[in-house]
């Protein structure tokens, strides 16, 4: 049994008088695609921004590769090989799409030791596997929203990351855009990155995911395959409803 990449071992966070996160323990061994799902304030961004350095944990600990993260600035993390994308994507609009790219080159696992031109170059090899090299001149703020959420995840990966997080990747993908989006997720993961997927599209996670942990109210309520995720009642009366259950439970 390897050890896992990322571990979080009973994580808190409070804001004020409200415990976002409440006692969240959660393992992410690697080369895994792990779907992190459930109702709107269940956490699921807190615990990101914990896993990113963006915020800290009340209490409780965060481990990547074995290492604490503990203190550790979002930029330090980033260059240990951890990367995300952001449920709002605000690229830097007076940049090309190729500049934008390059500013993750130079910021990720991979950019201590990189000249601008490498950068660029890096840049330049990410497009073209997520499939927008046909834009790379254009400015950022000119893609539709689909090119956006591929340019947010093209300047993820340009940081080299081994641990991916996608914070609602698909919001705002409709049809062929969601199925063209998971294709990515796979060849993401066919290069060996670890995965956490943040989604509310539950076709996203069934489709992708080889394990799914669901909070609500800032706990961990569930933790399985898909498969086990939409059966358990604990799931569906918190976040899927009955009718979803009802509409995808096995016909014999």
């Amino acid at each position: 049994m390897t050890a896992p990449i990322l571990e979080v071992r009973d994580a808190a966070k409070r804001f004020g008088g409200v415990m976002a996160i409440q006692d969240v323990s959660l393992e992410v061994v690697s080369g895994e695609i792990l779907g992190l799902i459930g109702p709107n304030g269940a956490g699921k961004t807190t615990l990101v921004n914990l896993i990113t350095g963006i915020a800290r944990p009340s209490h409780g600990s965060i481990l990547f590769e074995g290492r604490p993260l503990a203190g550790l600035r979002p930029h330090q993390i980033g260059r240990m090989g951890v990367a995300r994308t952001f449920q709002i994507v605000r690229p830097f609009a007076n940049l090309s799409v190729l500049e934008n790219v390059a500013v993750g080159a130079m910021y990720g696992a991979g950019g201590s030791g990189r000249s601008a031109a490498q950068a660029m170059r890096k840049a330049d090899e990410v497009l073209e596997f997520v499939k927008l090299s046909s834009s790379r001149d254009e400015p950022a703020e000119s893609l539709p929203i689909a090119g956006r959420k591929r340019l947010e995840l093209a300047k993820a990966l340009a940081m080299e990351p081994r641990l991916l997080l996608l914070d609602e990747a698909m919001a705002g993908l409709r049809g062929v855009e969601v199925d063209q989006a998971m294709d990515v997720i796979r060849a993401i993961s066919a290069l060996g990155i670890t995965l956490i997927v943040i989604e509310h599209v539950m076709k996203v996670i069934t489709g992708v995911c080889s394990r799914v942990v669901v909070l609500d109210h800032g706990k961990k309520i569930a933790d399985g395959s898909p498969d086990e995720i939409t059966a358990n009642p604990a799931v569906i009366e918190a976040y899927l409803g009955k009718r979803y259950a009802l509409a995808h439970q096995p016909h014999g």
